[in-house]
């Protein structure tokens, strides 16, 4: 799967087939937009039944084959179920095992962060984040 990260033509094949892949997925607004030769952004929604919506944001790093940043954020109607970031918290030793990758969840979900080990900048993460929706929200 970190193949898909060599390059925007594969990446763009592994975004733009997503909903081919998961029938679960109702429609995609993922686009993504080049930056230069080896840099490029994703970003768009993944909706899913039960009006649950996937909001998408992905620096991408062809040179390194990384997702240099991402942001991923679980809506169902009006309600933010959750959110992804990687944004570094060093003082919180609940989430060394994996750092920086963690999950915002509820209750106080601005300071309510688990560990999110699935997570990582060296391969796709929506496959796992479409399968965290199916099995989670939609089963």
């Amino acid at each position: 799967m970190k193949a898909v990260l060599q390059s925007v033509e594969t990446y763009e094949n592994f975004a733009y087939s997503m909903k081919d892949r998961h029938p679960e997925i109702v429609m995609s607004t993922l686009v993504i937009v080049r930056r230069g030769p080896h840099r490029s952004q994703l970003q768009g929604e993944l909706h899913f039944d039960r009006n649950i919506v996937l909001r998408v944001y992905e620096r991408l790093d062809f040179i390194d084959g990384k997702i240099a940043y991402y942001s991923y954020e679980a809506h169902q109607g009006e309600s933010l179920l959750y959110w992804y970031d990687p944004q570094p918290h060093p003082a919180d030793a609940t989430l060394a095992l994996n750092h920086p990758h963690h999950k915002h969840i509820h209750p106080d979900i601005k300071h309510h962060r688990i560990p999110a080990p699935e997570l990582s900048f060296d391969q796709p993460n929506l496959p796992f984040l479409v399968k965290e929706i199916v099995e989670n929200l939609l089963k």
